[in-house]
C-alpha cells in the first residue's frame, strides 16, 4: 500500500455533496448547508493492491452503498470547511484500519507451576469450605 498516493486519490476523487445539519449552531443551522456526504468509489482508491481492495470492501461492507461506493456523513462541527477536513482525516484512518491484518494468537499450555499454583489453591479454598461445616 503506497500511503501518498491513497491519500491523493481520496482527496481528488472524493465527491462532496452539503445538506443542512442539526446541532449545535443555534437558528443558523436551518439557514446553512454545513454537513458533509462524502462519497468515494472503491475503485478509483489509488495505491491498494487488488486483495487490498477485497479486504477493504469485506472490512467496510456497513458504509459502501448499491453502487460500490465509501460512503461518509459527518456533521460534528458548524463549519462546512471543518467538517470537510474530518470527513477526509475519518475515511483515510478508516481506510487504513481496515487494512491492518490482525496477527494469529499462538494456542499457548499453561507452565507446570502455574497448575500446581491452581492446585495449591483449590487445595486452600477447600479447606476453608470444609472448615465451615458443621461437627457432628
Amino acid at each position: 500500500m503506497n500511503r501518498q498516493k491513497l491519500h491523493e486519490s481520496i482527496i481528488n476523487n472524493s465527491q462532496m455533496t452539503f445538506a443542512r445539519s442539526g446541532g449545535n449552531g443555534g437558528q443558523n443551522v436551518n439557514k446553512v448547508n454545513t454537513k458533509v456526504c462524502l462519497q468515494l468509489p472503491v475503485s478509483s482508491i489509488g495505491g491498494l493492491s487488488e486483495a487490498e481492495r477485497i479486504r477493504l470492501r469485506i472490512k467496510l461492507a456497513a458504509i459502501i452503498n448499491a453502487e460500490d461506493c465509501l460512503y461518509l456523513n459527518v456533521d460534528d462541527e458548524r463549519f462546512q470547511e471543518m467538517n470537510r477536513k474530518i470527513a477526509l482525516e475519518r475515511l483515510e484512518n478508516r481506510i487504513l484500519q481496515a487494512l491492518i491484518i490482525p496477527k494469529k494468537r499462538k494456542a499457548t499450555k499453561p507452565t507446570r507451576a502455574s497448575k500446581e499454583r491452581k492446585l495449591k489453591q483449590k487445595k486452600i479454598r477447600s479447606e476453608i469450605k470444609k472448615g465451615r461445616s458443621k461437627i457432628f
